[in-house]
């Protein structure tokens, strides 16, 4: 199931708040939430539940243990157990084809995988229950005495299965008692359109674009189809897959937040318009930020950070934000792409930029972030490389370039709104409406309107498309 269905969006979701509401006592109302999150999750392979379960009911049982000898070696072997058992849960699921390949290329060796289907949402629960070990190893956090509330906070369907990455220490007060209030319920319902909208309108059209020119996981580009793209046509496609990893998962994000604040939980931000990034480490300053601080918090600062060995510090955080995305050499390599330029701008990069005109250094992010896309759009290494090598050789398109002028046209209108969309105006607009002399009363009914409009279009919308695909549901 995903939020950009009508299946969740006039059944699932209305049926789960009613039934929330009809009590204030907060032991129904976390129950209500595991059912249907528990639900939510099960809803196309609910084998899977069992391992959710199982490893929420293992971590629970081990942070409480650890709290225990909290200081001692056994509070280091349970840490161990809770970092191993993950870890293991995560290759075994994810990984074991690759890394199996990779034995078997480097030995000479003819083992087979079991080649496991993956469990949606595995790697976001993973740092879930990992972090939140860690957090009580450490004594940031006392360990949740309840497996019920710590069962609640791992399956929370709003994060589970595409992030953001939720950490216990940011929940913690309001996973046993939360303030829900009307003004939060209503701020709520605006960020879940805002995301529907980025969804729906902008990732899927954008979704389309991508279809045509880069094809997909069930219709891939094939070689013949390559060499028939003109570079223009190369450099749209690549354009559009930005626009819709971009809307997809910062849309997600939207309606992950806007549900939270429904159910009265406070999620920090996932994305900060990170095309209008300055340089490189600006743009991962702003973009999928749960990720960058787990990443940070958990390997970059306990390695030495910038005190010691940074530059290596560094290429371990590149290489596992990369391989965190998929089992494919080609998120690796994706990975250590922006090592380079972050390490650049460490070294001495940072500074020119720093005193180069804004509209310089905006170039120069968007030089390196959108060629970045292809390295991870293509698994496949020889559609990858003929797809780069399109994008650099200046190819003329075979029937001229009446079907991409054709193409553009169609969708100018649509591409002007995502290029404006991916700047500040939304929040830079709404505190122009609160500092305004409009009355509240006006105020609440032009967001309704919005809110209602933004829900008609994109049910037009997917009643008249079936297209409708989640990209960060594959990690």
């Amino acid at each position: 199931m995903v939020f950009a269905s009508l299946l969740f969006l006039f059944l699932f979701l209305p049926l789960n708040l009613f039934l929330y509401y009809t009590t204030r006592n907060y032991a129904w109302r976390n129950g209500v939430l595991i059912v249907f999150s528990l639900a939510f999750y099960g809803w196309g392979e609910p084998i899977w539940i069992s391992l959710l379960i199982l490893s929420s009911l293992l971590d629970w049982a081990n942070a409480l243990f650890i709290e225990r000898y909290r200081g001692t070696r056994w509070g280091k072997w349970g840490l161990l157990f809770t970092i191993c058992l993950n870890l293991g849960l995560l290759a075994t699921f994810k990984y074991d084809v690759f890394l199996v390949d990779q034995i078997n290329a480097l030995l000479g060796t003819s083992f087979t995988a079991p080649g496991y289907a993956l469990p949606i949402g595995i790697s976001f629960y993973t740092f879930h229950t990992i972090s939140y070990v860690v957090d009580v190893y450490r004594g940031d956090i006392s360990a949740q005495r309840s497996f019920p509330n710590f069962l609640m906070y791992v399956s929370l369907y709003s994060s589970l299965v595409a992030g953001p990455i939720i950490r216990y220490a940011h929940v913690a007060h309001e996973i046993d008692r939360r303030n829900e209030n009307l003004n939060d319920f209503s701020l709520g319902i605006t960020r879940f359109c805002v995301g529907l909208f980025k969804k729906v309108i902008m990732a899927n059209i954008a979704a389309e674009l991508v279809r045509k020119y880069m094809g997909d996981n069930s219709d891939p580009l094939t070689l013949l189809e390559l060499s028939r793209l003109s570079t223009a046509e190369a450099w749209t496609g690549l354009i559009m897959f930005a626009l819709q990893i971009y809307f997809d998962f910062s849309g997600y994000s939207d309606m992950a937040i806007g549900l939270g604040r429904m159910f009265g939980f406070h999620f920090r931000e996932n994305f900060n318009y990170p095309y209008i990034a300055r340089s490189i480490s600006d743009f991962w300053r702003r973009w999928h930020i749960s990720l960058g601080s787990i990443f940070r918090d958990y390997v970059y600062i306990p390695l030495g950070g910038n005190k010691k060995n940074t530059y290596f510090n560094l290429f371990i955080v590149w290489f596992l934000t990369g391989f965190w995305h998929g089992a494919s050499w080609n998120f690796i390599f994706w990975g250590l792409y922006f090592f380079v330029f972050i390490a650049l701008e460490k070294a001495f990069l940072q500074k020119l930029l720093d005193r180069a005109p804004v509209w310089i250094s905006h170039v120069y992010a968007l030089s390196i972030i959108v060629p970045g896309w292809v390295i991870f759009y293509f698994t496949d290494a020889h559609l990858l490389g003929a797809y780069v090598q399109k994008l650099f050789s200046y190819s003329l398109p075979e029937a001229g370039y009446e079907d991409l002028k054709n193409t553009l046209t169609t969708h100018l209108y649509w591409l002007l709104l995502a290029l404006a969309t991916c700047m500040p105006l939304y929040p830079w607009l709404s505190q122009k409406i609160e500092q305004s002399s409009l009355s509240v009363r006006l105020r609440i009914s032009g967001t309704l309107l919005i809110n209602l409009s933004i829900l008609f279009l994109c049910v037009a919308q997917l009643v008249g498309k079936s297209y409708n695909p989640f990209i960060y549901f594959r990690f």
